[in-house]
């Protein structure tokens, strides 16, 4: 699915660089190229040193390196080439401005390069999810699942799963197609595909039940501060957060809007929350900030509640509990339990080691197929069409069979990006940047 316009924009930051990559993919990449250095084009897939020269004037830009990448084997599946300037604003802004004056040649919007990519084949969606994961990544523990994602994980095991599945439907269909010939045997083959689906069912199921760790690894384990007013969480929040993040007061009901601060602990991503004090108040404005703490609460994969040495024990609440007495400095602060002061930072070493233990449980220790909810509607939606073949593959009619079992592949398709994925992908390319 080549495009007919040619895209340009540069691979690397805005400011002063040591080198500034200016990425030209479309149709046009090869006379751009060819204008600006005034030349035959360079030997195909290698650095060359040559001059860059303003088409018209003739007037110097830059002495650059550059490569000439022949489609379709390339990042974008076209024609590209690549510039790798002085990394000067002055030089890359000339540049640009030059190659805007080639007909046919337009700037990229954020993740444009990527979306031809996707479109012609060379990446599937998941792998477009992972190259976002990628660059959004934020703990090493990210990182690795990202990679893993960018480099096909979930893209083979669904690939593999719906080869299989494409092998049982044609089987059923040639039962439909051939049902009043003799020689064909349709109880044979609707058996032989109840068991080939089954298969693909319990590798889905297997893949389904990770207690969604790799969703919790892309955003992070939810760690929400919780308690009555002036227990210490905003306190607590800006000595984990190492910065002030949060407003401290000795003023009742100064949280209001719910405050996140990313952290990474041990490699793992932890998203630290502080809410407004839970109690009754007759302010319309604090009584809305402590129901959305309630609801950040119902919400937490783990909830901090912090409460002054002897003060009141959580409620019950649908999620785990760790219980924190704060203000460990004061002289009346003794307590069995876990005690902590953020103001000098007794105690906060070993708070931090029970969330990272924590996190650690909740991520578990293998790796996730299934990364973003997307994926699991999808895979779920297969889940229950295959279910249905094989429980009843035997019994049902084979048009209901062979119906589930398009359905199923249909997506599995969804979960590669094949089918039904057109609105989501223009908010996925749009979340890049431009350059990639």
């Amino acid at each position: 699915m080549l495009s007919s316009d040619t895209i340009f924009a540069p691979a690397t930051g805005s400011g002063r660089t040591a080198v500034a990559v200016v990425r030209i993919s479309g149709p046009g990449a090869g006379p751009a190229l060819a204008a600006l250095i005034r030349a035959p084009l360079p030997p195909a897939r290698r650095l060359s040193l040559r001059t860059l020269r303003e088409p018209a004037s003739g007037e110097l830009l830059d002495h650059a390196l550059v490569a000439w990448l022949p489609g379709p084997g390339t990042a974008t599946g076209e024609d590209m080439a690549e510039l790798h300037l002085h990394g000067g604003p002055a030089v890359r802004a000339a540049v640009l401005r030059c190659l805007g004056g080639f007909p046919g040649l337009v700037p990229a919007e954020p993740g444009a390069f990527t979306r031809r990519a996707f479109l012609n084949g060379r990446m599937d969606l998941t792998a477009v999810e992972g190259l976002a994961d990628l660059i959004d990544a934020e703990t090493e523990a990210q990182r690795r699942q990202a990679v893993r994602q960018l480099d096909g994980a979930l893209g083979r095991a669904v690939e593999g799963w719906r080869a299989v599945l494409l092998d049982v439907l044609a089987g059923t269909e040639a039962a439909l197609d051939f049902s009043d010939e003799g020689d064909v045997d349709d109880e044979v083959l609707t058996a032989a595909g109840r068991d080939a689906a089954a298969g693909v069912r319990d590798a889905i199921r297997m893949a389904l039940a990770d207690d969604r760790r790799g969703e919790r690894l892309r955003d992070g384990v939810t760690v929400v501060l919780a308690g009555p007013p002036n227990a210490g969480k905003s306190t607590l929040l800006n000595a984990l957060a190492r910065r002030d993040v949060a407003i401290v007061s000795e003023m009742p009901g100064t949280t209001r809007d719910a405050i996140e601060v990313r952290c990474d602990l041990g490699g793992l991503p932890v998203l630290l929350v502080d809410t407004a004090g839970l109690r009754d108040s007759a302010d319309a404005i604090e009584a809305e900030g402590v129901a959305r703490s309630r609801r950040r609460i119902d919400q937490a994969d783990l909830v901090l509640w912090l409460c002054e040495p002897g003060g009141a024990a959580p409620p019950p609440l649908p999620v785990p509990v760790l219980t924190v007495a704060t203000k460990g400095d004061l002289p009346a602060a003794a307590s069995d339990g876990l005690t902590i002061s953020a103001r000098t930072g007794f105690g906060l070493d070993r708070l931090l080691g029970e969330i990272e233990r924590f996190a650690q449980g909740a991520l578990g220790a293998g790796d996730a197929l299934v990364t973003r909810e997307r994926q699991r509607l999808a895979l779920e939606r297969c889940l229950h069409h295959l279910d249905r073949v094989v429980a009843h593959g035997v019994t049902l009619p084979a048009e209901l069979v062979a119906e589930d079992l398009r359905l199923a592949v249909r997506a599995l398709g969804e979960v590669a990006g094949r089918v039904g994925v057109e609105e989501m992908l223009d908010r996925l390319f749009a979340s890049f940047c431009i350059g990639k």
